[in-house]
């Protein structure tokens, strides 16, 4: 990829990971992109780095623009080895004057890379910095998704430097938000919220409303990972404040797997249980879905129901990987739980089930409901009902 400068002497330099397919759990079937930033003034200052593997094409896309050894400041804003696992070898070709970072941060880097050489020049929450002509307003958003997450606002040009904050994993050719199709983007958007952001969710609201509360004027949003924003931005500050507020919508998501297909005949009538109170719904066989997806669903369903046949006096090991995954992220936020499941001689899943979604903080109103090896007429009848009484249960936290 080419340098894209987005006002005079400040551009992105961005390295697209197009072959990349997991990130750490996390399904990244259309790539990534790891972005920095390069401002040209009095003084020359690269904001974050890369993966250590991609050192050499930041390199080079620094070279397009000036000679790397002339770069003054190197700023931190995020210690995670995609953005910082090149730093070692960017400071040994730079040998910059400063590093500038947080105290958190400086601390998460010594533990990387446990190296005492580097001119670490510590920046604290909401001071100014002179970069060369640039004001640098330095934000901590701890927790943000990391204790040492910060955010850089460049003052003169209106641009702020969000780190993993407002970004996705998508690789594209395209570099803003205007140049894609916008419900694709939305999508993965919320998939990166739902699979990384999800349990900061407080820390979403303090960090909206610090920057409401300065007042920052704000021409691009410039994230260290996928497009930058410059039409959609107050769309995507929308986006979230809704889901960092747990704001729920009509809809249900039913997750599921199955050996003979009875826990799914069971499924398919909690499915129209549910429509016929007029809540969307959607079938996720965790055959099909991965668990990353199943989790984008979920971040603005405010019913998630489980199913699983009993397998060695438990769950099948897709659910109980299912559950495990979204207990982590904790979804909360007064969404309803339900669980189901076909059974032979013991039954325990259900009950396995039900210790995660409680772990994991949905509500869960109604008894589960299991049924020996097929489920018939009488037993699919009770999973239509079990549908209607989530729905209903669920009405009183839709917000959206």
């Amino acid at each position: 990829m080419m340098p894209v400068e987005i006002k005079k002497g400040l551009w992105q330099l961005p390295v697209v990971d197009w072959n990349v397919r997991d990130f750490h759990g996390y399904s990244v079937y259309q790539g990534t992109t790891y972005n920095t930033y390069l401002a040209v003034g009095d003084k020359i200052t690269l904001f974050d780095t890369v993966k250590k593997d991609f050192a050499g094409d930041l390199l080079g896309m620094i070279a397009k623009i000036v000679d790397p050894a002339k770069i003054d400041y190197i700023v931190v804003n995020h210690a995670e080895p995609d953005h910082s696992g090149a730093l070692p070898a960017i400071v040994e070709a730079v040998c910059p004057e400063k590093i500038f970072c947080s105290a958190v941060c400086k601390n998460a880097l010594m533990d990387h890379f446990h190296d005492d050489t580097m001119p670490f020049s510590i920046l604290t929450n909401g001071s100014e910095t002179d970069i060369g002509g640039r004001t640098l307003y330095f934000m901590e958003t701890r927790m943000l998704h990391w204790p040492d997450s910060c955010f850089s606002y460049l003052k003169e040009d209106k641009v702020l430097i969000s780190s993993d904050a407002f970004g996705h994993h998508w690789a594209t050719s395209e570099r803003y938000d205007d140049e894609v199709d916008f419900s694709k983007l939305m999508r993965q958007c919320a998939k990166y919220y739902a699979n990384i952001i999800l349990p900061y969710s407080n820390m979403v609201q303090k960090v909206l409303s610090s920057v409401s509360s300065l007042n920052l004027e704000i021409d691009v949003i410039a994230p260290d990972h996928g497009l930058m924003w410059r039409k959609n931005i107050p769309a995507i500050l929308s986006a979230y404040d809704e889901w960092s507020r747990h704001c729920l919508k009509n809809k249900a998501v039913i997750v599921y797997d199955t050996m003979w297909k009875s826990t799914e005949k069971m499924a398919l009538s909690i499915l129209d249980g549910l429509k016929s109170e007029g809540i969307n719904t959607e079938l996720m066989s965790l055959t099909h879905n991965h668990r990353s997806e199943v989790m984008t669903d979920i971040l603005d369903a405010s019913v998630v129901v489980f199913g699983s046949p009993t397998l060695n006096n438990g769950m099948l090991p897709s659910v109980n990987d299912m559950l495990c995954y979204m207990k982590g992220l904790k979804p909360a936020g007064g969404r309803i739980g339900g669980l189901f499941g076909s059974y032979g001689w013991s039954g325990e899943a259900v009950a396995e089930m039900k210790e995660y979604m409680v772990k994991a903080g949905l509500e869960m109103p109604e008894e589960p409901l299991k049924t020996k090896y097929v489920p018939d007429s009488d037993v699919l009848d009770q999973c239509f009902e079990y549908g209607r009484t989530l729905a209903r249960h669920s009405a009183a936290k839709i917000c959206v």
